[in-house]
């Protein structure tokens, strides 16, 4: 797994020894780079934006945007060993200043409002395939007011995964790539 694009492009990342950490592959987050910057759906200047990653993982998201000149991340993970490879990417990438962890689970973050210092622009959201508390994420994150008036939130889901997501939300696209489903998605004020 490598940088897609951007100040940072073609460094490799350090990858999970498990199976149990699922990396975003590079042809599915180059999608979503291309539609973030291409679609006529979608108005979002990545460059100094505030950008959010929940179930970072290793950080390959969050670390693509920090390449493509978003102002910071806050990378959201409760696993220690995937912990362990993104702080291992973050120093490697020299990135260390626009980057924060959370090492927590993502509801008690959000609950906590240890993550709340600002807005969102971009909110990325990577949860196991088999987890069915994505409505009451959306809402958690509605209420909690995280998103800037015009962000962009982008869920990774299983493309067979019929979600039930809150009347908060609506879908601006879908778009399906092998196995994994993308929606992107704004809240209505």
């Amino acid at each position: 797994m490598r940088i897609i694009s951007g100040k940072l492009k073609g460094t490799i990342l350090y990858l999970p020894k498990d199976k149990n950490t699922r990396p975003l592959k590079d042809l599915v987050r180059e999608s979503i780079f291309n539609l973030l910057n291409h679609s006529n759906k979608i108005s979002l200047k990545l460059e100094h934006s505030n950008i959010l990653d929940l179930y970072a993982g290793t950080g390959s998201f969050g670390l693509e945007c920090l390449s493509r000149q978003a102002g910071n991340v806050c990378f959201v993970e409760k696993k220690k060993d995937a912990i362990e490879i993104l702080e291992k990417n973050i120093k490697k990438l020299r990135v260390r200043n626009k980057a924060k962890i959370f090492y927590n689970d993502i509801f008690e973050a959000i609950e906590k409002d240890k993550i709340s210092e600002s807005k969102f622009d971009l909110i990325f959201c990577d949860p196991p395939f088999k987890d069915i508390n994505i409505e009451k994420l959306i809402n958690l994150i509605f209420n909690k007011n995280l998103m800037n008036k015009n962000g962009i939130m982008v869920l990774h889901r299983n493309k067979n995964t019929k979600e039930k997501l809150p009347n908060c939300f609506r879908i601006i696209d879908e778009r399906i790539y092998g196995v994994s489903k993308i929606i992107f998605g704004k809240f209505l004020s």
